[in-house]
């Protein structure tokens, strides 16, 4: 018998897959069950509701979110170059052959009328990324106003890109971005 440990992974995984390219509703435990090679006890056992299961969806695609952002902004050296390698980092993402929008926002858009405990696993996503970019806004001298519009810049920029079906979101983002970073904060010789 696979451990619990890897169980849970298999079967995040599967359920991660199927919900961000078929949509939530659209599938069914017994989908994940079939997609993650798992019992439909042991998937129960495991996850006793579908709910549950998406929160551990949104608790991993947070990990992923953050790692991404943190490898991206690695390279930078200043925390102008990091607020900047936000944009980088949705470029790149963008670019990936299953993109398919924001995880957090698709979720919060079919289930966020309907289950609180989701509505508040996107809305924490959401608070956790506006705080680091706060973070890297007073770190420049910015107002924290700027923050706010650089976050809604990003957000914008996941929906837009996803619609579209076109990466060129990121990219207009960025040079906005840029642009309210140095109208806020000019850059000193």
């Amino acid at each position: 018998m696979i451990a619990d440990e890897t169980a849970r992974e298999q079967i995040v995984a599967a359920a991660d897959r199927l919900f961000y390219t078929r949509g939530i509703q659209a599938v069914g435990m017994d989908a994940v069950r079939t997609e993650a090679g798992i019992s439909l006890k042991r998937l129960y056992s495991l996850f006793p509701s579908k709910d549950a299961l998406l929160i551990a969806v949104l608790h991993h695609r947070t990990a992923e979110w953050d790692d991404g952002l943190a490898s991206t902004a690695a390279g930078a050296t200043t925390p102008r170059e990091k607020l900047l390698a936000v944009y980088d980092f949705l470029n790149g993402w963008f670019r990936t052959d299953d993109f398919r929008g924001c995880a957090f926002i698709n979720s919060f858009g079919e289930l966020g009328a309907i289950s609180p405990d989701v509505a508040d696993v996107a809305r924490v996503q959401k608070a956790t990324f506006q705080h680091y970019v706060a973070d890297l806004v007073d770190e420049i001298g910015g107002p924290p106003a700027l923050a706010a519009q650089l976050a809604i810049l990003a957000e914008g920029a996941q929906t837009t890109a996803a619609i579209s079906g076109t990466p060129d979101a990121a990219a207009h983002a960025r040079a906005a971005a840029l642009v309210l970073i140095d109208a806020a904060v000019p850059v000193t010789a």
